[in-house]
């Protein structure tokens, strides 16, 4: 006699509107200047100025992209006298982040940059 497996059974399928709702998250985070900003806020809070100052923009700049990810509920803000500092408001941007850094970061970088398509070599001369 013998035993099988049962296959794992498989996790059902996100509604529609869910999938909605996470991809206008996902296109509010779709900008390397908004990515950074997350990166940062992941280490410690910081307040406009600071996060302006790092991604090398105007603060006007950072703080249109602050009221988007807040808008989208990822970042809270705080008062702290005449500072407004920034935070991670949703636990899941760590993982996406680390997707991102994985995939986009050091020398995988390097490595991706050098294929026209995913999985495709460019021959180099």
């Amino acid at each position: 006699m013998s035993m099988q497996k049962k296959p794992p059974k498989a996790r059902q399928l996100t509604s529609l509107d869910a999938l909605q709702q996470a991809a206008e998250c996902l296109k509010t985070l779709a900008h390397p200047h908004r990515l950074r900003i997350v990166q940062m806020l992941l280490r410690d809070r910081y307040t406009v100025g600071q996060l302006a100052d790092a991604c090398d923009i105007h603060s006007h700049m950072a703080s249109e992209h602050l009221r988007l990810m807040q808008r989208c509920g990822l970042l809270l803000s705080e008062r702290e006298g005449r500072q407004v500092y920034y935070r991670v408001a949703e636990p899941h941007l760590a993982s996406i982040l680390r997707c991102i850094e994985d995939r986009f970061g050091g020398k995988q970088a390097a490595a991706g940059r050098k294929t026209s398509k995913p999985g495709t070599a460019i021959a180099r001369s």
